[in-house]
């Protein structure tokens, strides 16, 4: 067996022989070397900045959909707050509410949301209540029909779904 330091020895030798000169090569990377190191860096950032997007995709729909549960949450509450004769006449119009409203969040001019609100007398014999559902939809919602939004809110990609019973 031949020792270390004289494998190394034996590799100086074959690359000061392998050279013309008599001289030993600077070290250093070969042109090669550095197209393939620079191919894996950028590999790597594109993966990197192919995650940061989605990240922020992610964060982007989810900061929508808390807005458009707080919006149907506000509703309801609201809702809770009136009388039987109240909810029976609701929407008050001359009090300024509204059944289908055009939402702006954030108070910046550009509409964010569509809340649609349905009030209607409980169908339970046992209770003398209502039954609400509200439904927050994205803002490109917007000139669709209200009956189309009611009957198939998937398709309109809902962003917020509340259906609860208010009894007094």
């Amino acid at each position: 067996m031949i020792p270390f330091y004289n494998l190394i020895e034996w590799a100086r030798d074959k690359k000061m022989k392998a050279n013309n000169t008599g001289e030993t090569k600077q070290g250093g990377f070969t042109l090669i070397e550095v197209i393939i190191s620079l191919a894996l860096v950028t590999v790597v950032f594109v993966s990197l900045a192919q995650l940061f997007t989605l990240s922020v995709m992610q964060n982007l729909r989810s900061n929508e959909m808390s807005n458009a549960i707080f919006l149907a949450q506000q509703q309801i509450d609201y809702l809770r707050t009136l009388t039987i004769d109240e909810l029976g006449n609701f929407p008050a119009v001359n009090i300024g509410e509204s059944n289908d409203e055009l939402i702006d969040i954030n108070q910046d001019g550009t509409l964010d949301f569509r809340r649609i609100t349905v009030v209607r007398p409980s169908q339970v014999a046992s209770t003398a209540g209502f039954d609400v559902l509200v439904m927050v939809f994205p803002i490109f919602a917007r000139n669709v029909a209200r009956d189309q939004l009611i009957a198939d809110p998937d398709k309109y990609r809902v962003r917020a779904y509340v259906h609860t019973i208010i009894t007094r």
